[in-house]
C-alpha cells in the first residue's frame, strides 16, 4: 500500500472526540459522568408520547421532506416569533437538520472556500474546528479569558483580514457559559456589516440563560441577510439522542446550506420531527421551569465544587461550569481529568482541548450539571473526600 495516510490531512488530529473518550472512561470505571452534556432524565412525557404516536401512525417512518416536515418548520417560525419577534417563511427560510452539529457542518461546507478565514471564540465546541477544516478554510481563534470570558472586541476587529469570510459565534457559550450582551452583539454586528462578513450563530442553549438574556444576532440591524441562526431541540427538551436541529436564515442562505446538507444525511429523525413540533409549542411555564431547574442545579454543583477547593467560574448560561484546578495544586487539566475517575469516581473534561492556544485553558476543567440533584450531590461529596 501507499505510504500516504488513509485519513484526509485536513482531519488530522480529529480522530476521536474528548466527549467519547471521557464517556468511555466513565463506563469503564463506573464513575459519575459530568463530562458529556447530556441529561440523565428524559424530557416531557407529552413530547415522548408524541414521538411514539408518530411512529405508530406511520408519520415519518419513511423519508420526510428534505427541508423538514412542514409542521416542524412552521413550529420553528412560531417559536422565533414568540420569543424574539422574528418572522421567517417556513417554506424558504427554515431547514431541519440532524442536530445543530450537522447544521454547523453544512454551513461551513456551503459558505466557505479553501483559503477563507473563520473567526471563532476559543475555547470552542470541538465540531467547529473539524467543520472548518473539512471546508478547507482556516480558523482564527479569538481567545476568551477567565474569569469572565468576555470577548475582546478590539482584538476581534484586529483579527479581521481581507481573507475573513465568516464569524462563527456561540452564545450562550459552551464551555464557558458566557452570554453575549446586547452591546457586544451590536459591536459584532457593526463589524460584520463594515467588513461584509457572514455570521453563523450557534444558539442551542438559548433557553438556558441564568443571568442576562439571549438575543439572536440575526435580530439586529443589518444582520437579517448575512446570518445563519442555528438551534436544536436536544438541550431545550432533554432528548439529545433525537438529533433534531434547524437553521433559520434568509432564503438564499438557507438554499446554500441545504445544498450541502442534502448530501450529508439527506433527511433524519422523521417521527421525532413531529414530536419536536409539539415541544416547541409547550407553554411558557415549561421553558421557565426548565431554566429554573437548571439554575438550581448550577448553584448546587458550583457550591460543591467551591467547597472541594476548585476555583469556580459561575456560568451565565448553558449546562456547564468551568473551574480552575490551580488551587488544588494541579496545573494541567488533561492528566487531572484522566486520573479523576479512579481517584474520585467523577468524570470531567479538560477544556484545553477546545483551544488552539491550549495554555490559555491549561488548568481549566469543565463539569456538566444537567444531571439529577442527587447525582450532583454525590459527585460533589466524592470530590470533597479527604485524600483527594
Amino acid at each position: 500500500m501507499s505510504d500516504r495516510p488513509l485519513l484526509n490531512r485536513r482531519l488530522e488530529g480529529f480522530g476521536s472526540t474528548i466527549f467519547a473518550e471521557m464517556s468511555a472512561l466513565a463506563v469503564k470505571t463506573g464513575a459519575i459522568n459530568l463530562g458529556q452534556g447530556f441529561p440523565d432524565t428524559d424530557g416531557p412525557e407529552s413530547v415522548r408520547e408524541a414521538a411514539v404516536k408518530a411512529l405508530r401512525d406511520g408519520r415519518g417512518n419513511q423519508y420526510p421532506p428534505g427541508p423538514g416536515i412542514p409542521e416542524l418548520r412552521t413550529a420553528v417560525t412560531e417559536h422565533q416569533q414568540r420569543f424574539y419577534g422574528l418572522t421567517f417563511d417556513p417554506d424558504t427560510e427554515v431547514l431541519v437538520t440532524a442536530g445543530a452539529t450537522e447544521a454547523i457542518a453544512a454551513s461551513m461546507l456551503a459558505l466557505l472556500e479553501p483559503g477563507d478565514e473563520v473567526i471563532a471564540f476559543e475555547p470552542f465546541y470541538d465540531s467547529y474546528a473539524a467543520s472548518i477544516a473539512m471546508a478547507g478554510a482556516t480558523r482564527v481563534p479569538l481567545t476568551l479569558r477567565a474569569p469572565d470570558f468576555r470577548p475582546d472586541l478590539e482584538a476581534l476587529r484586529e483579527a479581521i483580514t481581507p481573507r475573513t469570510r465568516l464569524l462563527l459565534l456561540n452564545s450562550p457559550h459552551n464551555p464557558t457559559g458566557m452570554v453575549l450582551t446586547r452591546e457586544e452583539l451590536t459591536a459584532v454586528a457593526a463589524l460584520a456589516v463594515e467588513h461584509d462578513l457572514l455570521v453563523v450563530t450557534d444558539e442551542v442553549y438559548e433557553h438556558v440563560v441564568f443571568e442576562g438574556e439571549h438575543i439572536p444576532l440575526i435580530s439586529l440591524p443589518g444582520m437579517r441577510d448575512r446570518t445563519v441562526s442555528i438551534s436544536s431541540s436536544g438541550k431545550t427538551f432533554s432528548f439529545t439522542g433525537w438529533k433534531v436541529g434547524w437553521v433559520t436564515a434568509s432564503a438564499p442562505l438557507v438554499a446554500a446550506v441545504r445544498t450541502a446538507k442534502q448530501y450529508l444525511t439527506y433527511v433524519s429523525a422523521g417521527p421525532f420531527q413531529y414530536a419536536v413540533a409539539e415541544a416547541l409549542r409547550l407553554p411558557d411555564a415549561y421553558f421557565t421551569g426548565f431554566r429554573e431547574d437548571l439554575h438550581t442545579k448550577r448553584d448546587l454543583l458550583a457550591d460543591g465544587l467551591a467547597e472541594a477547593g476548585f476555583d469556580v467560574f459561575r456560568p451565565q448560561g448553558t449546562y456547564f461550569i468551568t473551574t480552575d484546578i490551580t488551587a488544588l495544586g494541579e496545573k494541567d487539566g488533561v492528566p487531572f481529568c484522566l486520573g479523576l475517575p479512579e481517584r474520585c469516581g467523577v468524570v470531567a473534561v479538560p477544556t484545553a482541548v477546545f483551544y488552539d492556544h491550549p495554555d490559555a485553558g491549561r488548568s481549566h476543567v469543565r463539569f456538566a450539571f444537567c444531571k439529577r440533584e442527587d447525582v450532583l450531590r454525590e459527585a460533589a461529596s466524592r470530590l470533597r473526600r479527604p485524600g483527594y
